[in-house]
């Protein structure tokens, strides 16, 4: 359960938050009292986001961004900053690409790390030296199992989520010393919109079928939630983890250890 009270007067700031895990992301930090800044490309999915929080009692605003224009988060950041200081960032806007190399255009690749990789930059350095200027502050990269291992069809999207890591520890690194803590979490599959939707856009006639294979290739037997990564999420921003920089960590229902 989580406590209600654990991040009373701080401030997460959420790429992505309009839905799916950055959605379970957003209301977990707003259960346990943060003033949440919900960021999204689509401001109807961040502007929903805000009213299921504020409807169960949160605090929550939304905020229209694609991450993938520097200016523009430099002006969101500029604004969620005159209203008071960010505790936390969750670079979690991504988007996702199937297909192996002869199936992967350049313009894919492009796609992807527009994203993927300057999406988290861009962030990364909208809000470091406000929290550098504090000396506090945490910072969270979605990464994935896609970064240490590797799987089918998942070319470009590997790129993304090994650079993604590589930053992290980069990041963590490089202020330390300025009381930053940065890591980042390797989910397997979670189960989000984007596994329905894959799955009866390509699977139309067996979809359950396909999704139970999907679920068992995890040893555990089943999909993450995305109130669990929401909950690694929160633990690596709470003072529990003060002793946790430079980490990625597995949230892989055995995936990368036990599949064998």
């Amino acid at each position: 359960m989580a406590d209600i009270s654990r991040f009373s007067d701080k401030v997460a700031v959420v790429t992505g938050g309009g839905s799916g895990i950055g959605q379970s992301i957003s209301t977990r930090f707003a259960d346990e009292d943060a003033m949440v800044r919900v960021l999204d490309i689509n401001l109807a999915a961040a502007d929903g986001t805000v009213e299921s929080i504020r409807g169960s009692g949160g605090r929550a605003t939304a905020h229209a961004c694609d991450v993938t224009d520097g200016a523009q988060v430099d002006d969101v950041i500029r604004e969620v900053l005159a209203d008071g200081p960010i505790d936390f960032l969750i670079n979690n806007a991504g988007i996702a690409h199937i297909g192996n190399v002869e199936q992967t255009t350049g313009d894919d690749m492009d796609r992807l790390f527009s994203v993927n990789v300057k999406g988290v930059y861009n962030a990364l350095a909208a809000v470091i030296p406000a929290m550098k200027t504090r000396r506090q502050g945490v910072i969270v990269n979605l990464a994935s199992i896609a970064a240490s291992v590797g799987l089918s069809d998942r070319f470009a999207y590997s790129m993304t989520k090994g650079a993604v890591r590589a930053m992290t520890f980069s990041v963590a690194k490089d202020y330390i010393d300025a009381g930053i803590r940065c890591n980042c979490i390797s989910p397997a599959r979670v189960h989000t919109p984007f596994v329905d939707n894959y799955l009866s856009d390509n699977y139309p006639d067996n979809s359950e079928e396909m999704f139970h294979k999907l679920a068992k290739s995890q040893p555990i037997g089943r999909m993450a939630t995305p109130a669990e990564i929401a909950g690694l999420v929160a633990y690596l921003c709470s003072s529990e983890a003060s002793f946790i920089t430079g980490s990625d960590v597995p949230i892989d229902g055995g995936f990368m250890t036990l599949n064998t």
